[in-house]
């Protein structure tokens, strides 16, 4: 995972700010640059001068900065260095942030390097339901301690975190607004208690947000334009537009689940009428679908769902088909709006893709003809992990860009 570093004058250019601003921005630069090298090279102080355009001084005293820190480490001599090779650098691998996430059925924890790569992992199965965010925190806390616990065995420290949350969040008040499907509103959470002296804290973050910045770091095909769609209990959504994450004024768009597709449908948790994710949620389908849903696992309810598919039942077919239509018609109203045409969808959504992409294809092509190519509309890039990756790395680029944090 390579972060962006911010722009930052050269030594012979004039920077804003005080002596030690521009010493903070040139330590970005300097951090950046070495994430920029490809795995396995080890740029050396005078590459790195040549990358950034600081001076061999400035930049060595910069590193010492990085080494002092923990978040680089010396790793041997470059051989790819012309001359008398110098010592290589690289993030250090004993440095990490962890990613976390609150949904209504399963509460999640993984500790990621600062390379982008998946350490540790947990998840644990829990109905959120209705339930207070006090307990919910306490059990997430315990797993994060487990998580953070085995990463420690292993040499890692964990810095900071991220949250997701399934929710319209303040993230600078550790607020959730609204979480229908939680029954959360206005719910102060407290964050430190995640990770008790991480020196970075934790950041708050909507759950669909993050994992639409997780696919943008990992699409394959590098698309820069897309709608991510995330199919769960709930449907959330993220608008990405020239790389960066649109939210609106206030941080709330992307809403697609809540998005009326059958006017005259059933009631919402949101408190409307006739929302997509009343139709294609989780709990919509399998209702749909006519299961008896076993509410201690949602793993079971998926693996139910997908035998009476393979088994050609009518309702569960139907429920699948009527969920894909009216996925088709949030698509296109979204699509004349915000004039996107790239979609990439995660979830259940994905899992589902044998039986959801014809109906949803032809229900594109019936709503917004020739808005939508079929190669254009493709399953998630990351899978399940999408917001807990989404979170973490959101956490890794602030560091990227003010690494002087840890350094203080």
């Amino acid at each position: 995972m390579v972060m962006p570093a911010p722009a930052v004058a050269g030594p012979g250019g004039a920077a804003p700010g005080s002596v030690a601003d521009v010493r903070r921005s040139n330590l970005a630069l300097v951090l950046g640059a070495i994430a920029e090298f490809p795995p396995g090279v080890h740029p050396s102080r005078a590459q790195l001068a040549g990358a950034t355009g600081l001076t061999k001084a400035s930049v060595s005293s910069l590193v010492l900065d990085l080494l002092d820190a923990g978040i680089v480490r010396e790793i041997g001599l470059n051989p790819q260095e012309r001359g008398r090779p110098g010592v290589g650098l690289e993030l250090s691998p004993s440095r990490a942030v962890m990613g976390m996430e609150i949904n209504v059925d399963y509460i999640s924890a993984a500790v990621v390097d600062l390379a982008g790569t998946v350490l540790v992992r947990e998840e644990e199965e829990r109905d959120n339901r209705n339930s207070p965010d006090g307990p919910v925190l306490s059990a997430l806390a315990a797993l994060a301690a487990r998580v953070r616990s085995t990463a420690g065995e292993h040499g890692v420290e964990v810095l900071g975190g991220g949250l997701a949350v399934p929710g319209l969040v303040d993230p600078a008040l550790a607020r959730v607004l609204t979480a229908p499907n939680l029954g959360w509103v206005n719910a102060d959470l407290d964050l430190e208690a995640l990770l008790p002296e991480a020196p970075l804290g934790v950041a708050l973050f909507n759950e669909a947000n993050a994992a639409a910045l997780a696919e943008l770091r990992h699409r394959p095909d590098g698309a820069s334009d897309f709608l991510f769609v995330s199919g769960e209990v709930g449907v959330g959504g993220g608008i990405v537009i020239g790389s960066e994450l649109f939210t609106g004024p206030h941080g709330h768009a992307g809403e697609v689940g809540h998005i009326v597709v059958d006017p005259d449908g059933g009631h919402c948790s949101c408190g409307g009428t006739g929302c997509l994710e009343t139709v294609a949620g989780q709990d919509a389908i399998f209702a749909a679908a006519g299961l008896a849903l076993d509410r201690g696992s949602r793993s079971a309810d998926m693996s139910a769902l997908l035998q009476a598919l393979r088994a050609g039942e009518p309702r569960a077919v139907s429920a699948v088909e009527r969920a894909a239509r009216c996925l088709g018609i949030a698509l296109a109203s979204t699509a004349r709006v915000v004039n996107i045409e790239s979609v990439v969808l995660g979830g259940h959504f994905a899992v589902l893709e044998p039986w959801l992409r014809a109906p949803l294809l032809a229900s594109l092509d019936k709503y917004a003809p020739g808005k939508y190519a079929s190669s254009q509309v493709t399953m998630s890039a990351v899978g399940e992990s999408g917001a807990l990756l989404g979170a973490a790395g959101s956490v890794i680029r602030s560091l990227m860009e003010a690494p002087h944090r840890l350094h203080a």
